[in-house]
């Protein structure tokens, strides 16, 4: 054969052995011409353009209900917006897939690979300005999404899912995509393809079985309401690998702040080891925190080091007492009480003390030694409660309501509203059981804590 026919005939068999199965085109840097557009859109350099709010893209033909999405996506600067599945003609109803890495604006929680108000996500993989891979993949009533190849989502659509009204069409059925922007900036495509997924062999009764009952589960209620799931204070332990936090946060649908414990005699103990760690959480999706252990914390690690976190938190339970004893209040052989009232003004002004360490978050709040727990209530009296608030307003600190020792109490929480604190919830785990966040989500609904009064953290 002639070598003219021969590699043509190569090149094209090279083509199909590498396109997937039931892949289809639906931009690939030319044409919209399978898309209806609204707005500011537009194609330049091979790149699709979407900018400013309301601009919109929506396919014109289309029936699909299981499939695989993937588009190579950017951002510009207070550029974000969503890829709509399962929606109609008009691009409403389905599912929406965030497309938002700007760290400025005030809905932190509902960033890049969100499942929007089913399963929020607090941290993007990428900044603005970078290009991204973003996958979203429906099979039956499996929802993942996967950022850059890192799984973010994984979302099982129970028989009766919870929906708010406004949130009614967020269900699964089948029908078109729509990609929007609802930013001031530009959403930026080069390339969008989806394959086609067979239903035939998907068991969905044993899908379902295996969903959350959102009848009984508050998570989905949080987002739902829009509000930041967020676990502010987890910690790896040794039943609790990273990789396990990972499925365990993508399953409950709460997203997690790992933080290391930083100090003399814990697993960090200089600059060079938060480096360390910090580097191989480079790529991880977690937000990341700081725990300063004891009261040397602020002289052991250079305010440079502590500033590479997206927040720090300390708390007050390790103090030198008034005889010069180191106390961990937590441990019943270190804490010697002669007498509890003054003991107790001593816990408040070690508390107060604190205040003026270099940190965003006081955790485990009002703890008490076992020895006075089982009077909390009259040990923490109003005036004293009130001198601790203070101290923090001064300071311009953020209260945790913590889910293991289920601290502080109620009217504590209800003076720092009050008096315009904000909040973070924590569980500071001891093993691999993180809980669902219970007592700060019945602490939050009692006290009436909005989104607004949560503490955000900043992005590093």
């Amino acid at each position: 054969m002639n070598c003219r026919f021969i590699l043509p005939l190569l090149f094209v068999s090279f083509l199909t052995a590498c396109a997937k199965p039931n892949e289809k085109v639906l931009f690939d840097g030319s044409s919209l011409d399978k898309w209806v557009k609204e707005g500011d859109v537009k194609i330049d350099n091979q790149i699709l353009i979407l900018t400013g709010e309301a601009s919109q893209i929506v396919l014109k033909q289309g029936d699909y209900a299981s499939f695989e999405l993937s588009a190579q996506i950017r951002t510009t600067e207070y550029g974000k917006g969503f890829i709509g599945f399962h929606t109609d003609t008009k691009g409403n109803g389905g599912y929406r897939v965030a497309i938002d890495n700007d760290i400025s604006n005030n809905e932190w929680w509902t960033k890049t690979g969100s499942l929007l108000s089913v399963r929020n996500l607090t941290k993007s993989l990428i900044g603005e300005n970078e290009w991204f891979a973003l996958k979203i993949r429906v099979e039956g009533k499996k929802i993942s999404v996967k950022v850059n190849d890192e799984p973010v989502v994984e979302y099982i659509e129970p028989a009766s899912p919870y929906r708010l009204p406004a949130n009614a069409g967020q269900k699964l059925s089948k029908g078109l995509f729509t990609i929007k922007s609802t930013g001031s900036g530009a959403v930026e495509i080069k390339e969008i393809t989806v394959s086609l997924l067979n239903n035939k062999n998907i068991d969905i009764a044993a899908q379902e079985a295996e969903a959350t009952d959102e009848t009984t589960d508050d998570i989905i209620k949080l987002h739902q309401a829009n509000f930041p799931v967020l676990d502010y204070h987890v910690h790896l332990k040794e039943n609790l690998s990273l990789e396990l936090a990972k499925q365990q946060s993508r399953k409950f649908g709460i997203n997690y702040a790992l933080a290391p414990n930083c100090g003399i005699g814990f697993p960090i103990t200089n600059d060079s080891g938060v480096i360390a760690y910090l580097d191989k959480m480079k790529e991880q999706p977690f937000v990341q925190a700081m725990q300063g252990e004891g009261r040397e914390w602020p002289e052991t690690f250079s305010k440079d080091v502590r500033d590479k976190f997206d927040y720090v938190f300390t708390d007050a339970m390790t103090f030198t007492d008034a005889k010069g004893r180191r106390t961990r209040l937590w441990m019943p052989d270190e804490v010697w009480v002669e007498n509890e009232e003054e003991y107790m003004d001593l816990i408040v002004r070690k508390i107060c003390d604190v205040m003026n360490e270099p940190m965003d978050v006081y955790v485990n709040p009002t703890f008490l030694p076992d020895a006075m727990n089982d009077r909390y209530d009259a040990f923490w009296t109003d005036t004293r409660q009130q001198k601790v608030i203070d101290a923090m307003v001064k300071a311009g600190k953020a209260l945790e309501i913590n889910a293991r020792y289920e601290i502080p109490h109620k009217s504590f929480i209800q003076k720092a509203k009050a008096a315009g604190l904000k909040f973070t919830f924590g569980t500071n785990n001891s093993n691999a059981d993180t809980g669902k966040l219970e007592y700060c989500i019945r602490m939050k609904n009692e006290c009436n804590i909005t989104a607004e009064d949560m503490f955000k953290p900043i992005r590093r």
